[in-house]
């Protein structure tokens, strides 16, 4: 029996929903918080991991890349 993988739980609804409301806020640092991304094989599509990750840009324009993974 496996255990279960949370990634996409704590993207969806930890990580994205707190960069999507910072980026709403008139004393915002965050300017931008891009779609969650799956892992995914570049030709056949299909997941190679659980990590998901999220990019996001701050108000002076610097560019990041959050990470879920599983450790």
């Amino acid at each position: 029996m496996t255990n279960m993988v949370y990634c996409d739980y704590i993207a969806h609804t930890i990580v994205k929903p707190a960069l999507d409301k910072e980026a709403s806020n008139a004393y915002r640092v965050v300017e931008y918080a891009g779609p969650v991304k799956m892992d995914l094989h570049k030709k056949e599509g299909y997941m190679l991991s659980t990590q998901k990750t999220i990019d996001c840009v701050d108000v002076n324009g610097r560019k990041y890349r959050i990470t879920i993974e599983e450790l």
